[in-house]
């Protein structure tokens, strides 16, 4: 069991890619294609804004919270609505009939657990999905303004994103602050030798070289930071729409731990 807390709109970022990465696939899936919100907490707001988003690409999709404390899914139950439901299960995913589901969120899931359980949950989770579906495991900060993620395929990771408040107050000092929020199967490999670690030097170098568009805002500065970090030979996935969203995708490869 997770610790629970939750606050509303903590997952906004993530929720804001998914619609991006994921809006062809939803809209391309048959009727009532089904999200999961694993882990929900000690309460159900990110299910329920999760529905909420994913209606704007997908009108008849369907959300299950999946909990693990059953004190927490009976204190979800009132909020059931068409097109959300709450279960109690964990990384078995015990939805009726044995339904896959085309996304799974499970966000501040696996920070408690070791790293080498990781991989086994991952694989878990993704042979649970439906065709063409995604998973998504991440770790953001109480308020929603640091976040990093994974997305997953049936085959494995795909790519990380880093995301970002970058102005006001909270706001980004340097991209090496979101390390603290690295996904488990990145946090311990913060050190050097490992590819986290080099890019997220690169980044903090390519930040400060970006300072002369500070006054230009912190987006302009955080574009251009990562167009250094394209032009360095840094495998990315996304392009300058989404990094106006103070967000940068790298593909997994490019990261993954040294065994």
């Amino acid at each position: 069991m997770t610790r629970g807390t939750t606050n509303p709109n903590r997952l906004r970022r993530m929720d804001r890619w998914l619609g991006h990465a994921h809006g062809t696939a939803l809209r391309g899936a048959p009727p009532a294609p089904l999200a999961v919100d694993l882990g929900y907490g000690a309460a159900p707001w990110t299910a329920v804004e999760l529905l909420e988003r994913l209606r704007r690409v997908r009108p008849d999709v369907r959300v299950a919270g999946v909990e693990i404390d059953p004190e927490r899914v009976a204190a979800a139950l009132p909020y059931e609505r068409g097109g959300l439901s709450f279960v109690r299960g964990g990384f078995e995913l015990p939805l009726p009939g044995g339904e896959r589901p085309l996304l799974i969120r499970a966000a501040n899931v696996l920070r408690q657990y070791p790293e080498d359980r990781v991989r086994d949950v991952w694989e878990r989770l993704c042979g649970r999905l439906a065709p063409g579906g995604l998973l998504v495991e991440g770790t953001c900060d109480e308020l929603g303004r640091r976040h990093v993620w994974v997305a997953l395929g049936p085959e494995g990771p795909r790519t990380v994103t880093f995301a970002a408040r970058l102005g006001g107050p909270g706001g980004l000092g340097a991209p090496s602050d979101l390390a603290e929020r690295l996904p488990k199967a990145l946090i311990h490999r913060n050190v050097p030798g490992e590819p986290v670690h080099r890019f997220l030097r690169d980044f903090d170098r390519a930040w400060a070289t970006a300072a002369p568009y500070a006054p230009l805002g912190a987006r302009q500065r955080w574009v251009a930071a990562v167009r250094a970090l394209a032009a360095a030979g840094w495998p990315l996935a996304d392009d300058v729409r989404r990094w106006r969203q103070g967000e940068v995708t790298v593909r997994w490869a490019a990261l993954a731990p040294r065994d």
